[in-house]
């Protein structure tokens, strides 16, 4: 199995996932990687000032120059696996190995985001339509994250796609431990996009500001980081703006909730975030917005809340902290339904049932197989 393209596994782990899970398998995994360095709130910048738009071009150029020599040594591989954010990557790709299936890990779609981050360009959304859509016929296999995603693929290409759940990397595994604090200890980590739902957190922290059972740690930053911290006003919070990747997974596990999203828009109530997957198996309680996917994912081990609702979300976070039993048995509960769901053999069990079967399907200009 070969991992292709110029996504960054250190900022974005779920290539480590994918890779994790077909090692897991007994595959021997490749990589050939080099990374863009520009995450999606850069390349989002970029598309809204015209202008910048060959300063991408420029970097892609370059970073494709190196994965084209670097895939010299990378022949006679059974698939290529396109990472994160590889909507040009998966072009190269079928350049590279035109006679090999190529997966693409379509996580991310380009204009649902813009549309998420408040992009109003009526020709921006519809280029970015239009990427989504080549990327996606470009591929043997499309993944995507939820069924509700699934269906949001174009119709020629719907029947190639397969869901592959976000899951977590295995470092993020931490049985649930009872912590020496009298203090119930809430994190919430994330780049506050509009999906995250970033200022009902904060709206909420307002609301517990007085509550001395809790501390609660909020990491990153991004766009609407500015007003959560002045919505929120309270002082048992600690602001941090950035872990290194790899020391992330204990902080977390250090805690005894981990907040999930509360965004309202529509792709918010599409997706099962990272940070639910991930609080889960560092052994947390997730509090989350009730949605159909969320719900799917995490069945009974999460509690729910309406998204966009505050004021819930501190009721919530208040019953928690006066049932103590009920908070262990959240912690319990997330760390079992991640210990059997979302392991990275787990996350790829229905990719690689695809991969098993006889045929390969054909993805447009493809060669046949």
């Amino acid at each position: 199995m070969l991992f292709f393209g110029t996504y960054d596994a250190r900022r974005y782990p779920r290539v480590r996932v994918l890779q994790e899970g077909f090692a897991a398998l007994g595959d021997e995994v490749l990589e050939c990687n080099v990374p863009l360095r520009l995450d999606t709130a850069a390349r989002v910048k970029m598309l809204r000032r015209p202008w910048l738009v060959p300063l991408l071009a420029a970097k892609l150029a370059s970073t494709w120059i190196r994965l084209i020599a670097r895939s010299r040594r990378c022949r006679g591989v059974d698939l290529v696996v396109v990472g994160y954010m590889g909507h040009f990557d998966v072009h190269l790709a079928r350049l590279l190995w035109p006679r090999t299936p190529v997966a693409l890990d379509h996580l991310v779609s380009a204009r649902d985001t813009a549309l998420d981050r408040r992009v109003s360009s009526r020709w921006l959304v519809r280029v970015l339509d239009w990427l989504d859509r080549a990327a996606v016929h470009a591929a043997h296999f499309p993944c995507v994250d939820t069924a509700e995603h699934r269906e949001r693929v174009c119709a020629a290409a719907r029947g190639r796609a397969v869901v592959v759940p976000v899951g977590a990397p295995s470092d993020w595994f931490y049985p649930p431990v009872q912590h020496a604090s009298e203090r119930v200890r809430v994190v919430f980590f994330g780049s506050f996009t509009p999906l995250q739902g970033a200022p009902v957190i904060g709206e909420a922290l307002r609301l517990l500001a007085d509550d001395e059972r809790f501390a609660f740690t909020i990491v990153g930053r991004g766009q609407d980081y500015e007003e959560t911290r002045a919505v929120a006003r309270a002082a048992n919070v600690e602001w941090i703006d950035w872990v290194e990747p790899e020391y992330l997974p204990y902080l977390v596990a250090c805690h005894d909730v981990c907040l999930g999203i509360f965004g309202t828009g529509p792709k918010a109530l599409r997706v099962v975030p990272n940070k639910v997957f991930q609080g889960a198996a560092a052994g947390t309680a997730i509090v989350t917005s009730d949605t159909p996917p969320q719900r799917q994912e995490l069945g009974n081990a999460a509690a729910y809340v309406p998204a966009g609702d505050a004021s819930a979300l501190a009721a919530e976070l208040r019953k928690l902290a006066g049932d103590r039993d009920r908070l262990w048995e959240l912690r319990v509960a997330a760390f079992g339904r991640a210990n059997e769901r979302f392991h990275p053999a787990a996350v790829i069990e229905a990719l690689n049932a695809r991969l098993s079967a006889p045929a390969v399907p054909a993805a447009a200009g493809s060669v046949a197989a």
